[in-house]
């Protein structure tokens, strides 16, 4: 790309004039600036001598660099403007080891040209190289991010096919915008039994209401996709799954059920610049949150079209902001959903973008103490008398057992050495107390409360332990008919294993399921 300044600003260097903004030193013309500051020294000589290069290729589109855009105002002299000026820091800021945060809502424009442009351009994920112009269609900072989990997805490879990342200020909004993408109304949608309760709940609020129909599987272990096969109907847009799922864990098998949706409807075809609404085949779209893309990247899984995770858990990790996102390798879907972002829903600030791109860089030690310290919680409550069942893919006992070891990937490289695999199921324990309705349901609650190490909180993936009780808290906007279907009784805890010292959070479980009888439950003593 080349840069032409005019020859207004040329003569204003060639004089030695001082600007009100200088080019940084060793602006690279490919790309655009990312810093300037207030003008105090000579101009650099780059500018002029890319001036002279008039061998633009016809109709390239020509952008204006830094120092021509900011050259055109003149040095504040008033107090007034001096305080409403744009004030940069010098050329070099960029080499900062973490990425700044621009909170810039707003950028400026080469012309009018160039603001027509942008304004023009078919919504998508990413900025092209004519830049940024509002922060509700595209943030640098938000990008950063989303370029980092895109790369987690394994999208960033062009030998198995590139995609992009959308980042929303909640996992709700993520999963939200993604079925306002595909969906109107007439339209059909299939969910699992047990899916997170927000999802439930949009499906039956929301859906419902807009005239889509909605129907509910089992798509838990080898007979799920035999299942959303017999769901399937003409108007099916959507076959949405969770897995693992929540707070079940129960596995789904999703190269079973993108098989199964291709022998139906046939295989997917994306031309770019058409409308998602158009494509006959459903869209197969996965919430991963459980997972994350340490253990699981379901756009590798032939037939599956979108990745859906609540960042605001382990990819953040720290409990500390609210994010989503969604990632897919089809430009109409993504289309489809950047323009839900710019007009419905909301993008990820640059403060919470910061922050998620933080988390990202420990993912992977993280996951992997979430996945050693709760192997050890399961397995001493697996011994507990109080315990009825215990849910973790890592054990035996797993309804899902022999699907684990091929979903959970442990970070682990297709080039990795054995002594470099070390494989771990994640970081979340689902455990159903001994009793029956009232009874388990009285226990649940008294663990819960009577722990003093984990913490009672909602939400999961972050550095410290947290439990709840879905029947009463996360699940509660579910009906009890269809929360038993779905595999959540009553007395059903799940809990977040943190990355305390893993014979702290044992003793700490062990204590309080001791103590789960004070309210009257009757547990037998244990050997």
């Amino acid at each position: 790309m080349k840069i032409v300044l005019t020859s207004a600003v040329l003569a204003v260097l060639a004089a030695g004039n001082v600007c009100a903004f200088q080019q940084p030193r060793g602006l690279s013309f490919g790309r655009p600036a990312t810093s300037l500051r207030v003008a105090t020294g000579e101009p650099d000589v780059t500018a002029a001598a890319a001036a002279n290069d008039d061998d633009n290729e016809e109709g390239e589109v020509v952008r204006k660099d830094d120092y021509e855009v900011f050259g055109r105002h003149s040095r504040p002299t008033s107090f007034a403007t001096k305080c409403a000026t744009l004030y940069h820091p010098n050329r070099g800021a960029e080499r900062g080891v973490a990425p700044p945060v621009y909170f810039g809502s707003t950028f400026l424009l080469d012309d009018a040209a160039h603001g027509a442009r942008l304004h023009e351009k078919r919504e998508a994920p990413y900025t092209d190289s004519d830049g940024f112009v509002y922060s509700r269609w595209g943030a640098p900072t938000n990008e950063a991010a989303a370029f980092q989990i895109a790369a987690l997805e394994g999208v960033d490879d062009p030998a198995t096919g590139l995609g992009k990342c959308l980042l929303f200020n909640s996992g709700m909004c993520a999963i939200t915008s993604s079925l306002m993408s595909v969906l109107k109304a007439g339209d059909h949608a299939i969910f699992p039994f047990t899916v997170y309760g927000g999802t439930h709940e949009f499906a039956e609020n929301f859906c419902k209401e807009w005239g889509i129909e909605v129907t509910y599987v089992d798509a838990a272990g080898r007979d799920g996709p035999e299942n959303y096969r017999k769901a399937f109907r003409e108007n099916t847009r959507v076959v949405y799954t969770e897995t693992p799922a929540n707070p079940t864990m129960r596995l789904t098998d999703l190269e079973g059920v993108g098989r199964v949706v291709d022998e139906h409807y046939g295989k997917g075809v994306d031309t770019p610049g058409t409308d998602p609404h158009d494509r006959k085949r459903p869209w197969v779209m996965v919430d991963g949150t459980f997972a994350t893309p340490y253990h699981q990247r379901v756009l590798d899984i032939p037939g599956v079209d979108v990745s859906i995770h609540s960042a605001t858990k382990y990819l953040g990790g720290h409990s500390d902001i609210l994010a989503g996102s969604v990632t897919s390798r089809s430009e109409p879907f993504l289309h489809g959903c950047s323009k839900v972002q710019k007009l419905i829903t909301v993008p990820l600030n640059p403060m919470d973008s910061f922050l998620l791109a933080r988390g990202l860089r420990t993912l992977d030690v993280r996951m992997q103490r979430h996945g050693e310290n709760a192997i050890k919680v399961a397995r001493m409550l697996e011994t507990h008398p109080a315990v009825d069942r215990v849910f973790y893919p890592g054990l035996d006992s797993h309804p899902d057992r022999d699907m684990a070891d091929s979903i959970f990937g442990s970070g682990v490289d297709d080039d990795a050495e054995d002594d470099e695999i070390r494989q771990t199921y994640g970081g979340m324990v689902t455990f159903i107390m001994a009793g029956e309705d009232e009874v388990a349901l009285q226990r649940a609650r008294n663990v819960c409360e009577y722990l003093s190490v984990i913490n009672l909180a909602v939400s999961l993936g972050g550095v410290e332990s947290l439990i709840e009780h879905p029947a009463s808290m996360t699940h509660g906007m579910i009906p009890r008919e269809q929360r038993l279907a779905g595999g959540l009784p009553d007395g059903l805890i799940r809990l977040s294993v943190g990355l305390e010292r893993a014979r702290d959070l044992v003793e700490d479980l062990r204590s309080a399921l001791d103590r789960c009888d004070e309210d009257g439950c009757d547990v037998p003593p244990e050997n």
